[in-house]
């Protein structure tokens, strides 16, 4: 559970968000119940990510002889996971879909076509593809604002720059330790490929 809301930045992505509303006069789940909550899919592939973490540690202390076998296991862990997480999406999502904007580790925030009151609370369902991983946890609305049009824009889809027309930023209030690692380790490698990329354009403006 997140208790300092300042402790992570943000990265702006694109994702898939489902919202389901909390009925406000229900406790918060503790860690217990909304692992309970999680779907078999989603345990699956947290208990999957969970193991090929460990091992590969473990692998990481041994000498630089086995840094082809290390490699060669990402490679397969990499193939495991995107079959777990296409099963996964593959699921009745509940609550309604919306576009992603940013994430890390303290909360998200995601485009809409209405204002959402700031203090609704929500069940949020989180999927990020590229970087394989999916999420559930408990949200507060802490602002919901005019979106910027030319953020707004998600290649692909012209209706979005239409409909996205508000911001909301949510809190994670509820979420489970292991989910914030997660989320975390996702934020630094997209703001990796960010940097990457940017470097690689300086070089070909030279």
């Amino acid at each position: 559970m997140i208790n300092d809301s300042n402790s992570y930045f943000s990265v702006p992505h694109q994702f898939n968000v489902y919202l389901s509303p909390w009925d406000k006069q229900r406790p918060i789940p503790d860690d217990t119940q909304l692992r309970q909550m999680q779907s078999t899919g989603l345990k699956l592939l947290s208990e999957v990510k969970a193991l090929e973490s460990n091992c590969l540690l473990q692998l990481r202390q041994l000498d630089s002889a086995t840094q082809s076998i290390v490699e060669f296991l990402k490679l397969q862990s990499r193939k495991v996971d995107l079959v777990l997480q296409h099963v996964l999406e593959k699921e009745a999502q509940a609550g309604v879909q919306y576009q992603g904007h940013q994430f890390g580790g303290s909360g998200l925030s995601l485009f809409s076509d209405k204002q959402i009151d700031v203090g609704s609370i929500f069940s949020c369902h989180i999927y990020l593809h590229a970087e394989v991983v999916a999420v559930l946890c408990i949200c507060e609305v802490t602002g919901s604002y005019p979106a910027d049009k030319q953020e707004a824009i998600v290649p692909n889809n012209p209706a979005t720059i239409e409909q996205a027309l508000w911001q909301t930023d949510l809190a994670f209030i509820q979420i489970l330790d292991e989910d914030v690692e997660q989320l975390v380790k996702a934020s630094l490698t997209v703001q990796q490929k960010m940097l990457k990329l940017r470097k690689q354009l300086r070089k070909d403006n030279l």
